[in-house]
C-alpha cells in the first residue's frame, strides 16, 4: 500500500467512499465490509470458485450471443477463471452475516473480476461490475446456484469418498472379527449371544445406506438457476442463454448440471440444500450412534467392557498417568453435535423465503458448506486413525458371554419359559452361570448343553 496515499475515491449509486489502495474490489464490497463486521467469517474456497465458474460461463454465454464483446469477453472469463483458481481469495472479504440473498457477496465478486478485466485490457476498457461481468445475472439466481455447484463439488470429491472409505473399513472389520462370539446387549443388559463381525456388518450398512440417500440428494442438486434473474421471469435475458451457461458450467465442471423443472419454485425456496442437509442430519446421528457404542465396547480397559481395543493416539488425562481416553470417536461426536445444530439453523433460515426469494442464503451457504468441510474431515480421521486399527479383545468378549443370563434363552424350547426364567433369576441372585445352576438341579443332558451352547446360537 502507498502509504502517502492509503485509499482511492469511487463511487457508486449511494454516492463517494473511499477504499483501500491495495484493494482488488470496489465500492460495494466496500460499503459491505463496513456494514457487517460480524464474524470475521467468510464463505468458503469453494462457494468463491463456483461463484468464478458461473461468471466465466455466463461471459462465454453473452460472447456467444454477441452481447458482450470478443474484446472484452476474454479479459472477463481470464478474470474469472484467476477467481475459479482462488488466485484473488484474498480479495472477497465480505462477512457471512451479510444483506440478505448475498447481494454483497455477488458484488464482490463483480469487483474483484471487473477490476482485474480492466488490468488485463491494460484500462484500455472499463470492465464495469454489472454491465459487464453480472451481464444476464442477478445475485437471486447466482448465489443459490453457486451453493449448488459448490454442493455437489465437495460432496462428490471429498464426503462421498470419505463415507465409502469409512464403509469399506468398517465391512473389512466385520470380515474380521466374524469369528468372534460376544454377548449381544439390549437396554444395556445382556441379550442372547452373537458375533462381534455381526455388529460391525450393522454399522458398515447404516453406512451405507447413507450414501444411496445422499447420492439420490446429488441428483436434485445438479439443478441450477441460472439465467432466472430476479425472480424467475428471465428479465433482461436474451433468447439461448440458460441452456448456453448451464451447459458452460457442465463442460468446465465435468458434472450434470441441468435447467430446474419449474424456475420458479428454484428461486422461491432452498428445497435442495434443505434435503441433502437432513440426510447430513441422519447421517450424523448414525455417527453418534456407532461412536457410542465404540467407546462402550472399548470401554474400561479393567473396569469396563474392553470387548475391542482402539488405536492409542495422545495421551487421556493430565492428572491419572497413563490414561488414554478415545480421543477420536469424542472428536467425531462432537462434530456430528455440530451437524444437528447446523440442520436447525438451516431449516429455520429455509422458513425465511418469502414470496419470490430466500433472502437468508449466505447463512445457508455458509453453514451447508461447512458442514460438508468438517464432516469430511471428522470421517477421514475416524477411518484411518481409529477403525482401521481396531482389534477384538476376544478373551473378554468370552468371558462376558459365559457369564451372560441370556444364555437361558435357549433353555426355552426345552424346559419351557417358566422353568428357564427360574433358573436365570436362580443364578442371577446367586451369582452362578446358567451351566452351574443346572447341574445343581441335575438338569444336564447333552442335547440341554449344546441348547446353552452359544455357537449354536448365532
Amino acid at each position: 500500500m502507498n502509504s502517502e496515499n492509503p485509499y482511492r475515491l469511487e463511487h457508486d449509486p449511494l454516492g463517494n467512499i473511499m477504499v483501500p489502495s491495495s484493494a482488488g474490489f470496489g465500492p460495494q464490497t466496500q460499503r459491505a465490509v463496513e456494514n457487517f463486521p460480524i464474524s470475521g467469517l467468510r464463505l468458503p474456497r469453494a462457494f468463491i470458485r463456483a461463484q468464478g465458474l458461473i461468471k466465466a460461463s455466463a461471459a462465454t454465454a453473452n460472447m456467444e450471443l454477441g452481447s458482450l464483446s470478443p474484446e472484452m469477453g476474454p479479459a472477463i472469463i481470464q478474470a474469472a477463471e484467476e477467481v475459479t483458481e482462488g488466485k484473488w481469495d484474498s480479495q472477497f472479504v465480505v462477512d457471512v452475516y451479510q444483506a440478505g440473498a448475498g447481494t454483497s457477496q455477488n458484488m464482490n465478486a463483480n469487483e474483484v473480476i471487473a477490476k482485474r478485466a480492466s488490468e488485463i485490457l491494460e484500462n484500455s476498457q472499463n470492465v464495469h461490475p454489472n454491465d459487464h461481468v453480472n451481464m444476464s445475472q442477478s445475485s437471486n439466481d447466482t448465489f443459490p446456484s453457486a451453493l449448488n455447484i459448490a454442493g455437489v463439488e465437495t460432496i462428490t470429491q471429498n464426503l462421498l469418498p470419505a463415507l465409502i472409505h469409512l464403509q469399506q473399513e468398517l465391512q473389512k472389520k466385520a470380515g474380521e472379527f466374524m469369528p468372534v462370539l460376544k454377548a449381544g446387549r439390549t437396554h444395556l443388559h445382556d441379550g442372547v449371544p452373537m458375533r462381534l463381525g455381526q455388529e460391525f456388518s450393522g454399522y458398515a450398512n447404516t453406512i451405507g445406506a447413507v450414501i444411496g440417500t445422499l447420492e439420490k440428494d446429488l441428483d436434485r442438486l445438479h439443478e441450477l438457476g441460472l439465467g432466472g434473474t430476479a425472480i424467475g421471469t428471465k428479465t433482461n435475458l436474451q433468447s439461448g442463454y440458460t441452456p448456453k451457461v448451464i451447459q458452460e458450467v457442465a463442460r468446465r465442471t465435468n458434472l450434470p448440471f441441468r435447467e430446474p423443472a419449474d424456475i420458479f419454485a428454484f428461486m422461491q425456496n432452498m428445497s435442495e440444500p434443505l434435503r441433502c442437509m437432513l440426510t447430513l442430519k441422519a447421517l450424523a446421528i448414525h455417527l453418534i450412534k456407532i461412536t457410542s457404542d465404540l467407546r462402550l465396547l472399548s470401554s474400561g480397559p479393567r473396569t469396563g467392557l474392553a470387548e475391542i481395543t482402539l488405536p492409542s493416539v495422545q495421551p487421556g488425562s493430565t492428572v491419572m498417568p497413563g490414561k488414554v481416553n478415545p480421543a477420536i470417536l469424542e472428536m467425531t461426536h462432537m462434530v456430528c453435535c455440530q451437524i444437528i445444530g447446523y440442520e436447525t439453523a438451516i431449516a429455520t433460515a429455509a422458513m425465511a423465503s418469502q414470496l419470490e426469494i430466500n433472502v437468508m442464503t449466505p447463512l445457508i451457504a455458509h453453514t451447508f458448506l461447512h458442514s460438508i468441510a468438517i464432516l469430511t474431515k471428522a470421517i477421514e480421521t475416524l477411518t484411518t486413525t481409529c477403525i482401521s486399527g481396531i482389534q477384538a479383545n476376544e478373551e473378554k468378549c468370552a468371558k462376558w458371554m459365559e457369564a451372560s443370563l441370556s444364555l437361558v434363552t435357549g433353555l426355552s424350547p426345552k424346559l419351557g419359559y417358566a422353568i428357564a426364567s427360574e433358573i436365570g433369576m436362580k443364578a442371577d441372585q446367586e451369582s452362578k452361570t446358567i451351566k452351574q445352576v443346572l447341574e445343581e438341579k441335575e438338569l444336564i443332558t447333552e442335547e440341554i448343553e449344546q441348547a446353552i451352547d452359544p455357537r449354536g446360537m448365532v
